[in-house]
């Protein structure tokens, strides 16, 4: 049995994604979204995401590269001048693991956003991290504590199938995740032990800001058995904040294929969220 997971990432980045999110899911395959729920855009993503009761939303926990929940004065050591969360990852991730005052900080400011998300009253379909952060150690037993006490029930793991991703187009394998695969089927493990499901297969890092339609199509054609995942990041124009080099509309684009459903049909494959194919 072949389900599939399509998400949106950065949900309430900007309205130019949340319009891409709702276009995505009305017009085309996309099933779920991650919300940033400090992000710009946060309260139109809301707002846009009760009109679409078939959307499955989680929570994309932004400790990188965005604004915390709490005030900068609560976290001074998550953030810098501007409050806004630190860009230097490996020094910031070095400070939550070696420093408890910096732990406790990342803590509360976990609890916050997960306690954000819950406020919102839509059903908590998953959990995954900004720049894949949960990948750090004392991120991710965070996450797994706080997403317990939430009843979460499924989370994202990056760990891509390589030899997949050689059957659509020439595919070099990445250096990076070769580092980070051991890290990440540990992260499986800590996540199912806890009773939080993670899809079988992930699919969005080699080609990230990049999942044209050729991707997407070939992704689909040669999608693994189980549960798999394939997350996007599309929006109707650039936007602040925006990654460079992203193909933000042609990712918009690739979703809304209008021969994609029809793809899924004949392949069998089931979409939808999290809470869709786990039992209750």
């Amino acid at each position: 049995m072949k389900n599939l997971i399509i998400t949106a990432d950065d949900f309430g980045a900007a309205v130019e994604v949340n319009e891409a999110v709702e276009r995505a899911h009305r017009d085309g395959i996309l099933s779920a979204a991650s919300l940033m729920v400090a992000g710009a855009a946060a309260a139109d993503a809301l707002a846009r995401a009760r009109t679409m009761p078939r959307l499955r939303v989680g929570l994309h926990l932004v400790l990188v590269e965005g604004k915390p929940v709490l005030p900068a004065d609560k976290v001074p050591d998550l953030v810098d001048a501007t409050g806004h969360f630190r860009t230097d990852m490996a020094r910031a991730g070095a400070a939550m693991f070696f420093r408890p005052r910096v732990r406790a900080q990342l803590k509360a400011e976990i609890q916050a956003q997960f306690a954000a998300f819950a406020a919102t009253g839509l059903a908590f379909d998953h959990v995954n991290a900004h720049k894949h952060f949960h990948l750090h150690p004392t991120i991710a037993a965070l996450m797994v504590e706080t997403g317990k006490a939430y009843g979460v029930k499924g989370a994202r793991v990056p760990l891509e199938p390589q030899a997949v991703l050689a059957r659509i187009e020439p595919h070099k394998r990445s250096g990076v995740v070769a580092l980070t695969a051991p890290f990440a089927r540990g992260l499986r493990r800590r996540f199912r032990r806890a009773g939080i499901a993670a899809p079988d297969s992930v699919f969005g890092l080699a080609w990230s800001g990049a999942m044209i339609q050729p991707r997407l199509k070939g992704l689909i054609e040669h999608l693994p058995e189980g549960l798999s995942e394939i997350y996007l990041h599309p929006a109707t124009a650039s936007y602040a904040g925006a990654a460079p080099g992203y193909q933000y509309t042609a990712e918009l684009a690739a979703l809304t294929d209008p021969g994609l459903p029809a793809l899924l049909a004949a392949r069998a494959i089931r979409t939808g969220g999290f809470l869709d194919f786990l039992v209750q």
